[in-house]
């Protein structure tokens, strides 16, 4: 049997140094994630793989487990005495994040060692430049290149507008536009795709990502049916690892609608505000009643969308409060409110003031 080569699968020398630290295990990369199990590709082929038990006695996060994309040490690369160990996950040299649903402030890594973010975004219904934002900051934060594609052309009246409206929040990053109708739709992404470089496709369900993979890679995969209308879609129902003819890989995720802020880089998904802050006449400017503020005279000028504006400050607050208990959100919003006249201080003095006034 050939062995199967792992530097086509993106284990770069920094990968291998690091796992010939941690001792001589073989080395895996997750392919796809279920409930508590893991498909693995190895150099001998693919096995099914659980976490140790002190891997998972030493988790402290969601996000400490294995993620599709990442390289994992084994016990081994059989599974002829049973399923195979992980032992231990290699440090990710990104990861795109988001906050787990129903588990509290836990993170959940959607796909790890990627090059390239493509987030999907339907000319349809589905078209909103306040999610596209969301998805751009956690993108450029993730370590990797957003580049957002633009699906179901043929579903549009008028796609310059909405292409011209995405590049003026889509700063820094490449569009695509791509038609569910075109066979050839799909080849302006392949200079994307590079041998041995790894991307996801992010973006919420039905927008086209499985289809867009699905002629990339020339076969079908696992999605469910295709509905009639053009809220139909193929749905992907789990993360995987596919590997294109060309030897690039990709990652399709589940559809995400509501993306949740863990990390987020904001000085690269709102470039243009972050210029303009440059020339505020205060440092600690807010851009909502300071006078000489740069941002809100470019919004009188015509230069800046208000609601651009409103979606940066909500995620600013969501970064701000991440991580944060009840109590702690309220003392940081107290401290906002009071910032000008003594910051916690005066706060505190409020909180107890109006403490006293319940009694």
């Amino acid at each position: 049997m050939s062995k199967i080569n792992l530097q086509a699968l993106g284990f770069s020398a920094k990968f291998a140094e690091e796992a010939a630290s941690l001792g001589c295990f073989p080395v895996g990369r997750v392919s796809a994630q279920y409930k508590e199990l893991y498909r693995v590709i190895t150099e001998t082929g693919e096995v099914l793989a659980e976490v140790s038990g002190k891997l998972r006695f030493n988790a402290a996060a969601l996000s400490d487990f294995p993620a599709v994309g990442d390289f994992v040490l084994l016990d081994r690369t059989d599974t002829v005495e049973g399923r195979s160990i992980i032992h231990h996950v290699l440090r990710r040299k990104s990861a795109f994040i988001r906050k787990a649903a129903g588990t509290g402030n836990a993170e959940q890594v959607v796909a790890s060692n990627i090059d390239t973010v493509f987030i999907c975004m339907s000319l349809n219904s589905d078209f909103n430049l306040r999610r596209l934002e969301r998805y751009l900051a956690i993108a450029w934060s993730s370590g990797a290149l957003p580049i957002v594609i633009l699906t179901k052309a043929d579903l549009c009246n008028d796609v310059a507008a909405k292409k011209a409206a995405a590049e003026s929040v889509a700063i820094g990053a490449e569009i695509l536009v791509t038609s569910s109708l075109a066979d050839a739709g799909h080849e302006q992404i392949l200079p994307c795709l590079k041998c041995g470089s790894t991307a996801a496709f992010i973006g919420s369900s039905g927008v086209g990502k499985s289809t867009l993979i699905n002629r990339l890679a020339g076969t079908e995969f696992a999605t469910n049916g295709l509905r009639n209308d053009d809220k139909g879609r193929h749905t992907t129902t789990r993360r995987e690892l596919i590997t294109l003819t060309n030897g690039a890989l990709v990652i399709d995720t589940p559809g995400m609608r509501e993306l949740g802020l863990e990390t987020a880089d904001l000085s690269k998904s709102f470039a243009d505000i972050d210029e303009l802050s440059q020339h505020c006449r205060f440092r600690d400017c807010t851009h909502t009643h300071e006078t000489g503020c740069a941002v809100q005279q470019a919004i009188t000028d015509g230069l800046l969308a208000a609601d651009r504006l409103a979606s940066y400050q909500k995620l600013q607050k969501e970064v701000r409060y991440e991580g944060l208990d009840s109590k702690q959100i309220e003392l940081e919003k107290f401290s906002t409110m009071f910032k000008d006249i003594g910051g916690m201080k005066k706060a505190r003095k409020f909180l107890h003031d109006n403490d006293k006034r319940r009694r």
